[in-house]
């Protein structure tokens, strides 16, 4: 499985392809799912551009992006669009359009009240896991682990030469902290999105792609959408898949 991740916290700074607004993001996801995206990752923006949980840009994301596709759409709920724990989890109990999941990264303050808030209002929770953080260790010891949509190991390493590495680094410290129901999706950034999707496909894991996690190509070039870079992986992913 792949999953398109649209925009993430960039911003107008990293390009026009970037999807920032509602419309934007439903075409930019409409393309991505018919070039091959199973699942959609999105972060709602504020009218300037920025992450926001507020209830009326998650609305307006999830019905944009709904009304062009027909496949789960998840949103974000990174400590950076709202730091103050209390303030994250009301945000996310205001909401009135409910996403199909949302991300919560385990190394954050206030992780399992978002998780907990989620899961009270029926929305899957992604564990989100980095690399070089405390997080795998801190979802080992949650009692929210086996209630986890799935867990997503983000690879925070971005040298090319060195993210397969921190990936298995990351799914040996996962290890019996996983609840063996839980699927994976595995996934880099920068530099190592394309070595860390090409062993997602290798492991048989899902996996993630999109603007969030690299704005080029394989081979360096720009990527002129999440359509182009979801077609690219597809690609990669069923290559590396037929080839281990």
């Amino acid at each position: 499985m792949v999953q398109v991740c649209l925009n993430g916290a960039r911003g107008a700074v990293d390009g026009a392809v970037v999807p920032l607004s509602p419309g934007a993001m439903a075409r930019s996801a409409d393309e991505a799912v018919a070039a091959g995206a199973f699942d959609v990752h999105v972060h709602p923006k504020s009218p300037c551009g920025q992450d926001t949980l507020s209830p009326k840009a998650v609305a307006a994301t999830l019905e944009a992006i709904r009304a062009q596709v027909r496949v789960p759409v998840g949103v974000s709920t990174g400590a950076w669009a709202e730091p103050d724990p209390a303030a994250r989890v009301e945000r996310v109990r205001s909401w009135t359009v409910l996403p199909d999941h949302a991300s919560v990264n385990w190394h954050e303050p206030g992780a399992e009240e978002v998780a907990a808030a989620l899961l009270d209002l029926g929305i899957g929770v992604e564990a989100g896991l980095w690399s070089g953080t405390d997080g795998a260790a801190r979802f080992a010891a949650s009692p929210l682990r086996s209630r986890v949509l799935r867990v997503l190991a983000e690879v925070t390493d971005a040298d090319p030469a060195t993210a397969e590495e921190s990936a298995l680094a990351l799914l040996a410290d996962l290890g019996s902290g996983t609840d063996p129901g839980r699927p994976v999706l595995l996934h880099g950034e920068e530099g190592g999105a394309w070595p860390v999707l090409r062993l997602a496909g290798r492991l048989g894991l899902a996996t993630r792609v999109g603007l969030e996690d690299t704005l080029v190509l394989p081979d360096g070039q720009r990527a002129l959408s999440n359509a182009q870079l979801v077609a690219e992986a597809v690609a990669q992913y069923g290559w590396a898949q037929r080839s281990s």
